[in-house]
């Protein structure tokens, strides 16, 4: 058992209760690691960490260009440990050390990039209709961010986040999931090591209840960042507007995933491999709703349940595992009972459908890569997020009718569509309601392109150039360059 403290100010601290988390491996079933479990006022101490590094001259009167330098500082160190991060998400939280290693390789380039783009973000000379009224704009940090992050993929999501807020100049506090907050407490010492002042980034574990309500409410945080479910966003979102605080959301998803008649078989079948039974279907962006052309639907689920079937299904850090466990007991039994729901419903498993414990996975949280058919759009299963390995296969006549399925849903996160013709491509990337449409494709991001959701998937977008500006305020210069001020009493 290895114990993991918090990060306040630059000090690692445990809880001022004492207390502490387990932290289970989802593979064995059995505690490995602790993290505190904060209160309320671990949470606050955080933020006035973070406030008194905002004006810190240190922090405070770094140029643009010096904070960039840092960031690109802390890519380099955070690759050079990319090997020692992933082991520590793939203990907690049960993800492919494939996938995991690959991601922590990768979140040095989101650090490289706003690393550049910390001294190009520019004010305007605006031309003023006001005779001898000089007139500009710059940009300004908001302040203290509070980024909460669910625990599928804690230091991925936390990066969307933390890499443009520090590039524009904030300060930052960082709530983890308390299903999978090792990882971030590591992560974050090497901010620390990169040089950044004590206290520009602040690691507070705990339960949303305990210690994340604090973060969100108090009244020293300008902006909150959360990733997560549609209940939780809704939570942050109302307890924000107290305050009025900045906020975006990255919520959930019932992402489909469209198969036309003209596709490719065998590539549309790892798209929908790709799409719900990569990371074990616990992805917001997950293709849990698959649509199929009725022409080829029959041949599509054969197909794909041959291809599953062939997905070993172990230990997270072997490398021949294609599917691991679930993160934590709570979503292994809630992903069971979905499937329960679903056979109450009418829906048929063409493959999987219960818990496996199968060789090498006794004690673990696995559930069998499931597919459902015979699922109507109105099923809950259909229409509520499982974030699990969980596929409803809905049958479509035509486009007019799979344009009119895949959009009848509460969320709008990400869509995909399998066809060879480029003007059917066209038509279905106008007219998805989603924030990301992947044609030929699945689950694919870059920190270059913007990602978030419409309706109720999210509020803001992270990624890409134009998100910095959701970490910075505007501000107009009027500069009066005439001697005599008109008449005081008239609006100029």
């Amino acid at each position: 058992m290895q114990d993991f403290k918090m990060l306040i100010g630059g000090d690692e601290r445990a809880a001022v209760g004492g207390e502490w988390i387990e932290s289970v491996n989802p593979y064995t079933g059995k505690a490995w690691a602790r993290v505190p479990r904060g209160q309320a006022e671990d949470a606050a101490a955080a933020v006035e960490a973070a406030a008194a590094a905002l004006e810190n001259p240190a922090w405070k009167n770094l140029t643009a260009s010096q904070r960039g330098a840092l960031l690109r500082k802390a890519g380099d160190l955070i690759l050079a440990n990319a090997e020692r991060l992933a082991d520590l998400e793939v203990q907690d939280n049960g993800k492919l050390k494939a996938e995991m290693l690959g991601q922590m390789r990768y979140l040095p380039e989101h650090y490289y990039y706003y690393g550049g783009l910390a001294d190009k973000i520019e004010g305007a000379v605006i031309p003023s209709d006001k005779a001898g009224m000089f007139a500009h704009t710059v940009y300004e940090p908001l302040g203290v961010v509070v980024a909460i992050t669910p625990w599928n993929s804690p230091l991925l999501l936390t990066t969307w986040k933390l890499a443009p807020a520090l590039a524009a100049g904030n300060t930052v506090v960082v709530k983890p999931s308390e299903h999978a907050s090792v990882s971030m407490v590591e992560f974050a010492k090497l901010f620390l090591e990169a040089g950044f002042p004590a206290g520009v980034v602040n690691v507070v574990t705990g339960f949303g209840a305990e210690c994340g309500a604090t973060l969100v409410e108090h009244p020293k945080v300008a902006k909150v960042a959360f990733t997560g479910g549609d209940g939780g966003g809704r939570a942050v979102y109302q307890a924000a507007a107290k305050n009025l605080k900045h906020v975006t959301l990255e919520l959930g998803g019932k992402s489909p995933n469209i198969v036309c008649e003209d596709a490719d078989i065998e590539q549309a079948v790892k798209g929908a491999v790709s799409g719900i039974f990569a990371a074990t279907g616990q992805t917001c962006m997950a293709g849990s709703r698959l649509l199929v052309h009725e022409a080829r639907h029959d041949e599509f689920v054969e197909a794909l349940r041959d291809f599953v079937a062939a997905a070993k299904l172990g230990n997270p850090m072997d490398r021949e595992t294609k599917i691991g466990p679930i993160a934590n007991l709570s979503q292994y039994e809630k992903v069971l009972d979905y499937i329960d729901i679903a056979k109450g419903e009418g829906a048929l498993v063409a493959y999987g459908g219960k818990a496996y414990h199968g060789a090498g996975c006794e004690n673990g949280w696995f559930v069998e890569p499931t597919v459902l058919t015979e699922v109507s759009n109105t099923m809950r299963v259909a229409r509520e997020e499982i974030f699990g390995p969980v596929l409803s296969v809905i049958r479509f006549k035509d486009d007019e009718e799979a344009i009119a399925i895949a959009n009848d849903t509460p969320y709008g996160l990400a869509a995909g569509v399998w066809t060879k013709d480029l003007v059917r491509a066209f038509r279905y990337t106008k007219e998805l309601k989603a924030g990301t449409i992947w044609v030929n494709a699945y689950r694919v991001v870059s920190y270059a392109v913007p990602f978030g959701g419409f309706k109720q998937s999210g509020i803001g977008r992270e990624n890409g150039q134009e998100m910095i500006k959701e970490y910075l305020q505007t501000k107009s210069v009027f500069i009066n360059l005439d001697k005599e001020v008109p008449n005081p009493f008239v609006l100029r």
